[in-house]
């Protein structure tokens, strides 16, 4: 990682001044890569569809020459983008599965609750980009607290994902008054925090933070690391400062042409997340998504890589692949893979559904 000659290093570490100073065009990204003329054209093509932000601390882990980059290739855009004709803006169909705002039940007994609609960085595979940046899906305090009511009145909830956007967006104090409103609740046992900030913005984990989070427990957290370039010591500080807080932190990654679709990385990444305490939790199947099909990866080859991690590791190192489907996750293993129908691989999901999710070869 390099840091700009003409930024201090206190500033750098501080997760207020990463998110004044954000990338958000072409002129300030070249502080850190020599965009490419498809890079800068996307960027200007795709500025109404789905915004470009990259937090200074992640932008410093891209390889400033080559555009293939695992790191550069998550968050800069590609004119590629506007070439997928299949991708859907809400492919597990979170809106219908939507009780109250930004809630989405999918299951009887737990819920996502999108909190908010913003991350530190816009990664171009994201599964809410439908959402993300955009003024109607912020989250007003009184919203917030409709959703908390809805909670508090549906006795069957009891564990509660706080996703978004991410949750760690908001100051300590805004996110201890969700915590402290769901542990108000007597039939919440677990809360669960997604964030991608442990690897997009690793200052963000602070002691404060932790101590905080501490009053709430049980906690849990889920990251996203892809890649083992993203394993850097200030990430590995974060991931290690939550865990000595008493909070188990899992990974889910998402299964990404180009970038972690061979064993060796996956093997890499895996292994390396387990060296600092982090579960490698779900790979997930990419989705049908709009402006992804560049990132799609056929199944089968999802399903060579992790039989062959299999007995090449330890066996907790191994995550579990799983397509989510709208209908819920599905293991993509025996018995819940079928088989294929033409360009459709058939799953079962949890309650017994069939669900064809187009996957061409």
């Amino acid at each position: 990682m390099a840091i700009p000659g003409d930024i201090d290093p206190a500033d750098w570490s501080d997760w207020s001044w990463q998110m004044r100073h954000r990338v958000r065009d072409a002129e300030t990204l070249a502080r850190y890569i020599d965009p490419s003329p498809d890079e800068i054209d996307a960027i200007a093509k795709l500025a109404e569809r789905f915004r470009f932000v990259i937090t200074p601390y992640y932008a410093s882990l891209m390889d400033r020459n080559d555009p293939e980059c695992p790191i550069r290739r998550q968050v800069v855009p590609r004119s590629v983008e506007l070439d997928d004709t299949a991708g859907l803006a809400d492919p597990l169909d979170e809106v219908a599965h939507s009780p109250v705002k930004n809630v989405i039940r999918v299951y009887p007994d737990r819920i996502a609750f999108c909190v908010n609609n913003e991350c530190a960085l816009y990664c171009r595979f994201c599964l809410r980009k439908r959402m993300v940046g955009d003024d109607e899906w912020v989250m007003k305090k009184r919203e917030l607290q409709t959703a908390l009511d809805w909670i508090a009145a549906t006795p069957e909830i009891r564990d509660v994902l706080l996703t978004g956007g991410d949750p760690l967006v908001y100051s300590d104090e805004r996110l201890e008054w969700i915590l402290a409103g769901l542990r108000r609740i007597p039939h919440v046992e677990i809360i669960r925090l997604g964030t991608r900030l442990p690897v997009t913005l690793p200052f963000r984990v602070t002691e404060d933070l932790c101590r905080m989070l501490e009053r709430h427990h049980p906690i849990w957290v889920n990251t996203h690391f892809n890649h083992p370039r993203e394993l850097t010591p200030e990430a590995a500080l974060a991931c290690d400062r939550l865990t000595r807080a008493g909070i188990p932190v899992g990974n889910q990654s998402v299964l990404l042409r180009g970038i972690n679709d061979d064993l060796e990385t996956m093997k890499t990444l895996c292994e390396s997340l387990v060296r600092l305490r982090v579960r490698p939790y779900y790979c997930y199947q990419a989705q049908l998504l709009e402006g992804t099909e560049h990132f799609r990866v056929p199944i089968e080859k999802g399903l060579a890589i992790f039989r062959a991690m299999r007995g090449r590791t330890s066996g907790f190192a191994i995550p579990s692949f799983v397509l989510d489907t709208p209908y819920g996750k599905v293991p993509l293993a025996h018995p819940y893979v079928r088989g294929r129908e033409g360009d459709c691989v058939v799953v079962e999901t949890f309650d017994g559904r069939l669900w064809r999710e187009p996957n061409p070869r």
